[in-house]
């Protein structure tokens, strides 16, 4: 059986095939009928053909008892092509054909010695039975025993009866194959039409796919059509409006729980801004002092003002993803892509003198539209995060490759890699890997640098990835069409420091 697909096309299918089966029965049990009547007529034929033809054959045609003259009428009363035959220990002594032209007994037909065999097995008991004969094809044949002992057999043709079965089959397949056609294409508008309902619930559920689920405010498409709640489609159709509905109010719900943490996140990091800079202040005023002062009270007071300034770069930090979060709109303006990668990668080189720092930039700078402080921290975070967690030694190189569609931003080191479990969570917030390098004090962090990155690309329209493997990784931003590109675009200048 063809595996279909669509639910229009197996019921189809099954439609045709019950059909198919249905005009099979009947077009068996038709011809079965019709041949089993005509056989039977036929037998009835034979009956009154009796033994007068084969007894007349003794006698070349005439009967013992008949007159001069009515030898013609005899044969007249028998159809044609009836065959009769005389055996006597089993060997055909007479035999004749009443012939179709004239009615005229032909005794000087062909019988072969395996058409005699076949006559000597059949039984003289008065039943007709068929026997086909070489030269004379199928024929119906009755036995019965003779007054002098020998057999006298008479027999019909069965070449009509054949002839109107063959017919019978030849019509009834015209007429069952235009039949299943027709049913076949109306069933199947007709199925299309009943299954309309169910399209509808699938466009639905289809458009409902689409939509963007993970987060933000979600608009659930207008409900399935209900047309009948009796039916199997508008039980499909009632069940998934009810499962939309549920999915609506939890979306609902999750969005406000989002949008009420993204206001607590944002109002605490607006309110810790104030205190913790007053910490800071107080720590460093302390340190000022003039008088003596103890060197543990040192140590605190530098500890007090390195941890504040610490929490002073977090709660800006997470003040940014809240902003970013509700959607604030950030500057836009023509930046120089090409002058804030070397901005970055001379900070970065200051920062870490004991890695090396190699920049693959056009030859023409690259403008692109966006906000220049924001773009800058991109860059800051993606080389302060190559530093931080590779060794010393380690070579990073900063691409930049203008392209028709985009802007692509790569920044690769060679240091040990991203494990594995942390790759598809690197972005997500305090995210933090424990392969930092010990001694560095730059080297602790909340574990949001990669996140504001993402963040901001995200509120430039663009994207960032990461592919990282032991001696390779590679951060790629992809920044949307709206650059400016002068002059030409091959990739002339290749700097190299530290």
């Amino acid at each position: 059986m063809p595996r279909f697909r669509t639910l229009r096309a197996r019921i189809t299918f099954g439609l045709v095939v019950l059909l198919a089966v249905s005009c099979a029965a009947v077009g068996v049990a038709a011809v079965v009928e019709l041949n089993g009547f005509l056989t039977q007529r036929l037998d009835e034929q034979l009956a009154q053909v009796g033994t007068r033809f084969p007894e007349s054959l003794e006698h070349h045609g005439k009967l013992p008892d008949d007159h001069d003259g009515d030898e013609d009428a005899d044969t007249r009363r028998m159809a044609t092509g009836t065959f009769g035959a005389c055996l006597r220990g089993g060997a055909v002594t007479d035999k004749g054909l009443i012939s179709s032209g004239d009615l005229s007994v032909d005794l000087d037909i062909t019988l072969t010695a395996r058409d005699a065999e076949r006559l000597a097995r059949i039984p003289d008991d008065g039943r007709p039975y068929t026997v086909q004969l070489s030269a004379l094809g199928h024929y119906r044949v009755l036995a019965t025993p003779g007054r002098d002992g020998d057999v006298l057999m008479a027999g019909l043709p069965l070449k009509p009866v054949e002839a109107a079965v063959h017919r019978l089959e030849l019509v009834a397949g015209i007429v069952f194959g235009l039949a299943l056609v027709t049913a076949g294409v109306t069933g199947a508008l007709w199925v299309r039409w009943s299954l309309r309902p169910l399209g509808r619930v699938t466009a639905t559920a289809t458009r409902v796919s689409e939509l963007p689920l993970a987060s933000g405010v979600v608009a659930l498409p207008p409900r399935a059509p209900v047309a009948d709640p009796h039916s199997e489609v508008g039980q499909v159709a009632a069940a998934l409006n009810g499962m939309l509905g549920h999915v609506e109010d939890a979306l609902t719900k999750r969005h406000a729980s989002e949008e009420r943490l993204r206001r607590f996140a944002a109002d605490a990091s607006h309110e810790l801004r104030t205190p913790v800079a007053s910490v800071r202040g107080h720590a460093e005023l302390g340190l000022l002092h003039p008088g003596p002062v103890p060197p543990e009270v040192t140590r605190s007071l530098e500890r007090i003002a390195a941890e504040s300034s610490r929490m002073g770069l977090m709660v800006d930090d997470l003040l940014l993803l809240a902003r970013l979060d509700a959607g604030r709109p950030l500057e836009r303006g023509p930046v120089d892509l090409t002058r804030l990668v070397l901005d970055a990668v001379t900070d970065a080189r200051a920062a870490g003198p004991g890695h090396g720092w190699a920049l693959d930039l056009p030859a023409d700078p690259v403008t692109v539209t966006g906000d220049a402080h924001r773009l800058h921290q991109v860059l800051a975070n993606l080389l302060a995060n190559a530093r931080l967690h590779t060794p010393v030694g380690t070579k990073v190189t900063v691409t930049l490759d203008p392209g028709p569609d985009a802007v692509l931003l790569h920044v690769h080191d060679d240091g040990p890699g991203i494990p594995e479990e942390l790759r598809s969570a690197v972005f997500e917030r305090f995210t933090r890997a424990d392969h930092r390098r010990p001694g560095d004090a730059s080297a602790t962090g909340a574990g949001l640098g990669l996140s504001i990155v993402s963040a901001v690309v995200e509120a430039h329209g663009g994207t960032v990835g990461v592919e990282s493997t032991p001696g390779s990784t590679t951060f790629t931003v992809k920044l949307p069409t709206g650059y400016v590109v002068r002059g030409a675009r091959n990739r002339a200048r290749q700097i190299n420091t530290g």
